[in-house]
């Protein structure tokens, strides 16, 4: 087979990828259900959009309403910005997918976040990153420093997890809900970031500002070593104002916004 022949054929199965119909399911799930859909997978785009995402891994979910404690998923295969709400697959509590999908999800995402949505009630969104800022501060003995207002904003609601291995064995679930505690935000030890919220848009813009704290920290520890620390006091205060403001921001302000901009990149993940 000569390279033309090679390269077609290799075309062929990306024109097989890509022509994957994926009914919509709009009309066929409840409007609660319908919603939810299309505010996760907007934060999928936005995710891709600010560079937040590492090729097709890392996850993003949301419960479902019901007792069933069944939850929304990536598909393993797209990539961020090719989600779209009909595309994300519901799985119940082993993992399985709840209806007929032609899509697989990744165990290690269903280890990490069915251990949040089921030992939670009030985590209905559960974000995990493998940024490389998020993953530079994760791996710092210290953790995420009072360095700068983000951080100081977040650090009273952060725990931390170490590190046991790719996520797939179902025992640490209780390890993780055990070191998540009550808090909302978590550095998992040498692999990256956790958010939960109680919808998707609160824990996205709780990701946000991990995100942006680790960022600035590697970077504010690049520059030198003459850092000016926070007065006694301060981070605990501004922690105190964090918890207070940013549930009310996120959905009153943020978020609507975000949607906004969601759309405005690519309407089609509301299909």
């Amino acid at each position: 087979m000569n390279r033309a022949e090679t390269m077609a054929k290799s075309m062929e199965g990306v024109e097989a990828l890509a022509s994957v119909e994926i009914p919509s399911l709009k009309g066929k799930v409840s409007e609660e259900e319908w919603k939810i859909r299309v505010d996760l997978a907007a934060a999928y785009r936005l995710v891709a959009c600010y560079g937040w995402d590492d090729l097709i891994f890392t996850h993003l979910s949301a419960r479902v309403p019901g007792p069933e404690h069944h939850f929304l998923l990536n598909p393993y295969n797209l990539m961020f910005e090719e989600v779209t709400a009909s595309s994300l697959v519901k799985v119940d509590k082993n993992g399985h997918a709840v209806n007929t999908t032609p899509f697989m999800t990744n165990p290690a995402g269903f280890t990490i976040h069915s251990a949040v949505h089921m030992a939670r009630e009030d985590a209905h969104a559960v974000m995990h990153l493998h940024t490389p800022h998020g993953q530079a501060v994760s791996a710092n003995e210290e953790g995420l420093l009072p360095l700068t207002q983000t951080a100081m904003l977040i650090l009273g609601d952060l725990a931390f997890h170490d590190y046991e291995g790719v996520a797939v064995d179902h025992d640490e679930r209780e390890r993780i809900i055990a070191d998540l505690g009550e808090k909302n935000l978590m550095l998992l030890r040498n692999h990256g970031t956790l958010a939960t919220g109680g919808n998707v848009g609160e824990c996205f813009i709780r990701l946000y500002y991990l995100e942006r704290a680790c960022e600035a920290q590697v970077m504010a520890l690049s520059a030198g070593e003459r850092l000016n620390r926070p007065p006694q006091g301060s981070p605990e205060i501004t922690a105190q104002q964090g918890s207070a403001g940013l549930p009310l921001v996120a959905n009153a302000l943020a978020w609507p916004a975000l949607l906004r901009k969601a759309y405005r990149l690519d309407p089609t993940f509301a299909s």
